[in-house]
C-alpha cells in the first residue's frame, strides 16, 4: 500500500512538472506577446522596451529557469493589464467560480445518481427509458445553447435577466448558471450510476447473497452501492478537477464574474502572466483531485490495499 501511495504522489508531481514545461513552451511559441501588447504603428524601439519589461530579451533556458524559479517562491507574475499580482487576480474571482462550480456540481449528484439508481432498479420499463432519454438529452445540449434559452425565457416571460455580476453574491443569483453548467454533467452521473449498479447487481456474490436470505435493502446498501460507487467516485474526482475551468462558456453566457471569464479575457489580451496562473491552477486542481480518487479506492476498494 505504501508503493502505491508513493507512486501516485510521484505521477502527480511529474504531470505538474511536465504541465508548467508544456504551458511555458506553449505560450512562448503562440506568437510575440510583446508586438501583440504594443499599438499596431508602434516602432521596434517600443516593441523592444515591452519585451525588456516582461523579461522576454532573455534567452529561452534563463526565462524557463526564472519562470520556475518565480514558481517555487510564490511570485506568478504580475498584470500588464492591472498591474496586479496573477494570484490576486485569480483569488477575487475564484469565490464565484467555486459557488457556481460547486451548486452546479451538488445539482448533478443529487439528481443524477438518484435517477441513474430508480432507472437501474426498474431496468427496461417505462421509467428507465424516461431517465435514459433524458439523460442523454442533457448529456448532448451545448451549455451555451441552454443558458441563451434560460436567458431569454427569463428576459421575455418573467421580464428579469438571469445573469451578471449582481446575481453572484446570492444563492439565488447562482442557480440560472449553476442548472446550465450541470445539465451536463446530471446526464453523464445518471449513465454512469445506472451501468455501474446494474453491473453490480448481476455480480454472482449479489445472487449468492440473495439466495442465503439477505433482505433486498440490505444487499443493496451494504453490497451493491459500495462496489458501485467506484466508477462514480473516478467520475465525481473528474467533476471536481473541473470546477475552474469547467464553467468558461457558461460564464460567458451569463456574465459571470468568475475564473472562465478572466480566462477569456486575459487570453484575448495576450495577459501572459494570468493565462499562465490560470492554467497552472485548472493543472493543480486537476492533478489533485485525481490523486484524491486514487487515495480514496483504498478505503472503498479492500483489493487494492491487499496489494
Amino acid at each position: 500500500m505504501t508503493a502505491f501511495i508513493a507512486f501516485k504522489i510521484f505521477r502527480a508531481v511529474v504531470t505538474l512538472l511536465v504541465t508548467v514545461t508544456l504551458v511555458f513552451v506553449f505560450i512562448r511559441f503562440s506568437g510575440d506577446p510583446a508586438a501583440a501588447l504594443a499599438p499596431p504603428d508602434a516602432p521596434q524601439e517600443i516593441i523592444d522596451q515591452y519585451a525588456k519589461a516582461m523579461g522576454l530579451d532573455k534567452p529561452l533556458w534563463q526565462q524557463y529557469a526564472g519562470y520556475l524559479g518565480g514558481i517555487f517562491r510564490g511570485d506568478f507574475g504580475y498584470s500588464i493589464h492591472t498591474g496586479k499580482s496573477a494570484l490576486t487576480l485569480f483569488a477575487e474571482r475564484l469565490p464565484a467560480t467555486l459557488r457556481l462550480g460547486g451548486t452546479a456540481l451538488l445539482i448533478a449528484i443529487l439528481l443524477g445518481i438518484p435517477l441513474g439508481s430508480v432507472a437501474a432498479l426498474n431496468r427496461r420499463t417505462l421509467l428507465d427509458r424516461c431517465v435514459m432519454a433524458f439523460s442523454v438529452f442533457a448529456f448532448a445540449m451545448p451549455n451555451f445553447l441552454f443558458g441563451l434559452i434560460m436567458i431569454l425565457t427569463g428576459a421575455l416571460v418573467f421580464n428579469t435577466y438571469l445573469g451578471g455580476s449582481s446575481g453572484a453574491g446570492s444563492w439565488a443569483g447562482v442557480l440560472p448558471p449553476a442548472l446550465t453548467l450541470g445539465l451536463a454533467a446530471m446526464g453523464s452521473f445518471a449513465r454512469f450510476a445506472r451501468s455501474s449498479l446494474l453491473e453490480t447487481i448481476n455480480k454472482p456474490f449479489m445472487r449468492a447473497a440473495e439466495a442465503r436470505g439477505v433482505p433486498f435493502l440490505r444487499r443493496l446498501v451494504r453490497h451493491a452501492a459500495p462496489n458501485a460507487a467506484i466508477p462514480l467516485v473516478t467520475l465525481i474526482g473528474l467533476s471536481l478537477g473541473g470546477l475552474i475551468a469547467g464553467s468558461v462558456v457558461t460564464e460567458q453566457v451569463f456574465a459571470w464574474p468568475g475564473v472562465g471569464q478572466l480566462l477569456v479575457r486575459s487570453v484575448a489580451t495576450r495577459d501572459i502572466a494570468t493565462v499562465q496562473f490560470i492554467v497552472l491552477a485548472v493543472a493543480f486542481t486537476m492533478v489533485l483531485a485525481n490523486l484524491m480518487v486514487d487515495l480514496l479506492y483504498l478505503v472503498i476498494d479492500p483489493r487494492i490495499r491487499a496489494k
